[in-house]
């Protein structure tokens, strides 16, 4: 049996290609050639984790490019998957590899005939990227123009590259990279479907709400990307436990969704996922119908499945909810369903909010117990902790609501908030991403789950939710 250790590992083989793309790098031996294998934390970043390992155990510095898409008989039972990167500089190499000339490679070159048929794949799913203008992260000399472009970029404000950076993120239409540079690091991002929007949310937030957004030092429209600048003594709240932290989190994004109201139409027209409440009672039909079916699709119990009774009840529920949430008359605002603690960074002159593919109009109180969530997984389950960064942030509501409406709204949201985000990505009518059984069970999860809060709401307050 697996040990937990093991679980929690992810083999990885390597096509690396060099500078030119006329050489790969592989390992040699007697019985023939094979590529690169690399073993890296399973949920972590694996850009940001295989070039670190490529450098540490092959002496190479590489980026990557793509994952190619291997057939079911080239993909190994024991999870091995396959990534193809690309030498940045001088390419180097260890005792145990060789670079070999891509054109003098045969089946008969390679240990495992499944590895040529990968790699003559990603050759050509190479080539095709690099036709693609949609793909600019494959394009063979895109990081050295990306450098030159941000050295220009930063000049005006007397800062140099230094030449260190780091790849977190990289795919053919998505990259983040920090560069190091002789005063504080910037950040370059990009971003393809379907995230494309937080191009446009990031630029009309960045320029509306300066004191929370990440300052944009440049943008790079043709890559649907920005430039932006680092933080200095920075942190973000999942990195400490510190409850202060979480606590500014909270009056720091009251105080930024306050301000937005104004501003509801144009980040509306940017993209931001529509969650007002019109939005929400129309999706309620539909979404608890193509959850009922999902219920009936699912191959096991535990864990329970909701009949279609059951569901009909919490469709009801949700209705009378989202109406008292309604009558509360609660302003639309700027709002994030991503809102984890690695997209919040905390300084002790402010705090900034980032990764805005994710923004919605629509209720605030929904974003207080995305964030409250978070701090339960992570920080503390305690009820007074959590009640003092829920009072942080409905603090600053009291500037422009009655406490008990805020009261009321921080109660109501504990069902609605579930509901928003459940309906807000459009997953669930995604048939494409249905076929995912990941995708499915965690549709499913959310339903029992917004049942089990209807079931508390009800059991609290009057016969109307019932």
């Amino acid at each position: 049996m697996e040990s937990q250790q093991q679980c929690e590992r992810e083999i990885c083989r390597l096509i690396i290609l060099g500078r030119d793309r006329t050489e790969v790098l592989l390992t040699s031996a007697e019985s023939g050639l094979a590529l690169p294998v690399v073993e890296i934390p399973r949920w972590e970043r694996l850009a940001e984790n295989l070039t670190g390992s490529l450098r540490t155990d092959w002496g190479c510095d590489a980026i990557c490019l793509f994952t190619p898409n291997c057939s079911s008989e080239d993909r190994d039972s024991n999870g091995k998957h396959y990534v193809v990167m690309e030498c940045w500089c001088d390419e180097g190499q260890s005792g145990e590899t060789v670079w070999k000339p891509i054109g003098s490679l045969t089946a008969g070159s390679f240990r495992q005939a499944a590895e040529f048929r990968v790699f003559e794949q990603s050759l050509q799913e190479l080539d095709i990227y690099q036709r693609d203008p949609s793909s600019p992260f494959t394009r063979k000399g895109w990081l050295a123009e990306l450098r030159g472009w941000t050295a220009e970029v930063i000049r005006p404000l007397g800062l140099e590259l230094t030449g260190s950076f780091c790849q977190y993120n990289g795919s053919p239409c998505f990259s983040l990279i920090r560069f190091e540079t002789n005063g504080p690091a910037v950040w370059f991002k990009a971003t393809g479907k379907p995230n494309r929007r937080e191009f446009p949310i990031t630029l009309k937030l960045a320029e509306r709400f300066p004191r929370f957004i990440p300052k944009i030092l440049g943008t790079k429209p043709e890559w649907n990307g920005w430039l932006s600048g680092g933080e200095v003594d920075r942190t973000n709240p999942g990195k400490t436990k510190d409850a202060t932290s979480w606590e500014q989190t909270a009056t720091e994004l009251a105080r930024l969704q306050i301000e937005s109201i104004a501003e509801s139409q144009s980040i509306l027209r940017c993209g931001a996922h529509d969650l007002r409440a019109k939005r929400l009672f129309t999706a309620v039909d539909p979404f608890f119908d193509r959850v009922a079916r999902l219920m009936e699709q699912q191959p096991k119990v535990p864990p329970a499945i909701l009949n279609r009774d059951e569901l009909s009840l919490l469709k009801l529920r949700v209705e009378d909810v989202l109406t008292l949430f309604q009558d509360l008359r609660i302003p639309v605002t700027l709002g994030h369903l991503d809102l984890n603690p690695g997209n919040v960074i905390v300084s002790a002159e402010r705090c900034v909010f980032l990764d805005w593919a994710e923004a919605y109009v629509g209720n605030p109180f929904f974003s207080l117990e995305y964030l409250v969530q978070h701090f339960r997984r992570q920080i503390d389950t305690s009820v007074a902790s959590e009640s003092q960064l829920t009072l942080a942030y409905k603090a600053q509501w009291g500037q422009l609501l009655e406490q008990d409406e805020i009261d009321e709204a921080t109660t109501l949201a504990k069902l609605t908030a579930l509901f928003a985000y459940a309906v807000g990505t459009d997953t669930w009518k995604d048939e494409g991403k249905l076929k995912d059984p990941t995708a499915v069970g965690y549709l499913r999860s959310l339903a029992r789950r917004m049942n089990n809060e209807a079931i508390k709401l009800t059991e609290r307050r009057s016969p109307c939710l019932s």
